[in-house]
C-alpha cells in the first residue's frame, strides 16, 4: 500500500498549456489551469510558462488553491556546450525551485535532441551519444546532482523521446555510469512504452533511483500511427499519442504495487499533454485523479 502522506500527487499544466506548441491551449490562463488542478483533486503542479516568475505572486496564487510546486524542467546541454553554460542557468533554475519547496529538479539532456523538431520523425532520428558524450553527460550531471544538495535538493533525470536517453538500455547505462548518491531518475511511464520499452523491467531495475514518477499513458492506435507515418515528436503528441494514466495501454497495476513495495516516497505528476480542444483540461484530470484513486487508495 501506497502511504498517503509519503505520496503526493501533483497534475504538469502541460494539458492546459503545451510549452513546446504555443497553438496548444494558448487561450488558457494560469489562474484556469491551477484552479482546475485544485479542483480535480490535486495538490501539486510544475511549473509551465504561464506561471509567474515572483516566487511571492506564485506562493500566493497557489496557497489560494492547495497546490504546492513538484519541480520543473530542466533542459541540460552538457554533451554539446560547455559546463559552465548548463551549470550557471541551472543555479537559476535551482534557486527559484528552492524557494518555492521543491525537493527535486528534473534534468533532460537536450544536446543533439530532436523532439522540439516538428519536421523530424522521432524515431528515425534519435540521437545517440559518442562515448565522449557521455562521459561528459555522466560527469556533468554529477556536478549538477551537488549543486542541488547544496540546497538539499536531487536531481532526477527524465529519459525523453527524442534525446540520446531514450531507451531502457540508455538508462542502463547511464545510471550505470553515475554516482547513485548523486545523480537519480524520473519515472515516465509513457515515454518508455513510446519508445517500446517494458515499463516495468526499468522501474525494478532501477527502483532505489527514481525519486520522481511522471504518469502518462499512450493510445495504442496512435503510436502505430506515429510509426506508421514517421511523425515527429510534436507531430504525435498533437495527433494524440499521449492521455491520462487508465486511458490508454499501459497495465498501472504491478508499476503501482512495485512502488508501493519498495516504499516510494515523493511525487506522481500526471503529465498528459494533448491537445486541450479536444482533451477537456479538466474532465482529463478528474478521470486521472479518479483512477489512481481506485488503483492507490491515494
Amino acid at each position: 500500500m501506497l502511504n498517503k502522506d509519503k505520496v503526493l500527487l501533483g497534475i504538469a499544466p502541460i494539458a492546459w498549456t503545451n510549452d513546446d506548441l504555443p497553438e496548444l491551449g494558448g487561450e488558457n490562463t494560469f489562474e484556469q489551469c491551477v484552479s482546475e488542478m485544485a479542483l480535480a483533486g490535486f495538490t501539486g503542479s510544475e511549473v509551465g510558462n504561464k506561471f509567474p516568475k515572483d516566487c511571492k505572486v506564485l506562493k500566493k496564487a497557489l496557497e489560494l488553491r492547495g497546490i504546492k510546486i513538484a519541480s520543473a524542467w530542466f533542459s541540460s546541454f552538457l554533451t554539446t556546450k560547455p559546463f559552465e553554460e548548463t551549470a550557471t542557468a541551472f543555479r537559476k533554475h535551482r534557486d527559484f525551485l528552492f524557494e518555492m519547496g521543491a525537493k527535486v529538479i528534473v534534468v533532460s539532456e537536450q544536446g543533439h535532441s530532436v523532439q522540439g523538431m516538428i519536421g523530424t520523425p522521432v524515431f528515425e532520428y534519435k540521437p545517440d551519444f559518442t562515448e565522449n558524450e557521455w562521459r561528459k553527460l555522466a560527469s556533468g550531471l554529477e556536478e549538477l546532482g551537488k549543486l542541488a544538495q547544496e540546497k538539499d535538493m536531487n536531481i532526477v533525470f527524465h529519459h525523453h523521446m527524442g534525446t540520446g536517453v531514450q531507451t531502457a538500455a540508455e538508462i542502463d547505462k547511464l545510471m550505470n555510469m553515475t554516482d547513485e548518491n548523486l545523480v537519480y531518475l524520473l519515472f515516465d511511464t509513457g515515454h518508455l512504452v513510446f519508445s517500446g520499452e517494458n515499463p516495468e523491467q526499468t522501474l525494478a531495475k532501477h527502483i532505489n533511483r527514481i525519486k520522481h514518477v511522471h504518469l502518462k499513458d499512450i493510445r495504442e492506435n496512435i503510436l502505430g500511427r506515429v510509426k506508421k507515418d514517421k511523425m515527429s515528436f510534436l507531430n504525435a503528441v498533437k495527433a494524440g499519442v499521449f492521455t491520462v494514466p487508465g486511458d490508454g495501454m499501459i497495465d498501472y497495476e504491478p508499476l503501482f504495487t512495485l512502488l508501493a513495495k519498495n516504499n516510494y516516497e515523493g511525487w506522481f505528476v500526471v503529465e498528459a499533454e494533448q491537445d486541450p480542444a479536444l482533451a477537456n483540461p479538466l474532465e482529463y484530470a478528474i478521470k486521472a485523479r479518479k483512477y489512481i484513486k481506485e488503483k492507490t487508495n491515494l
